[in-house]
């Protein structure tokens, strides 16, 4: 029984994980590396927008991430860590961001 309740806790704890992991996206991100930087907005109910592209994104399993717009659909690896985000391809190019704090006035 004991051990029927620990793997309980722990799946509750990871989907408690997941779940803050995929809400601290939301927001509004800078691609890093260029002076006129692609601002990546992502919303709660699951809309992006990519400068001017709207698209969508949801999450999946081992913190991916697919983005959907008219152009491409693509998944990234998703990390982040205070203020900055990595998407990274499988095998391929890795997207830096730092995220842009809103001022309320």
């Amino acid at each position: 029984m004991r051990f029927s309740s620990r793997i309980i806790a722990a799946i509750i704890l990871l989907f408690a994980m997941t779940g803050c992991g995929n809400s601290s996206v939301v927001g509004k991100w800078r691609l890093m590396g260029g002076s006129n930087a692609i601002l990546w907005e992502f919303s709660a109910n699951g809309a992006v927008l990519v400068g001017d592209v709207r698209g969508r994104y949801k999450f999946g399993d081992q913190d991916r991430i697919k983005i959907e717009t008219p152009f491409a659909t693509t998944v990234y690896q998703v990390k982040i860590s205070g203020d900055r985000m990595t998407l990274q391809e499988p095998g391929g190019s890795k997207l830096e961001f730092t995220r842009i704090q809103e001022t309320h006035h």
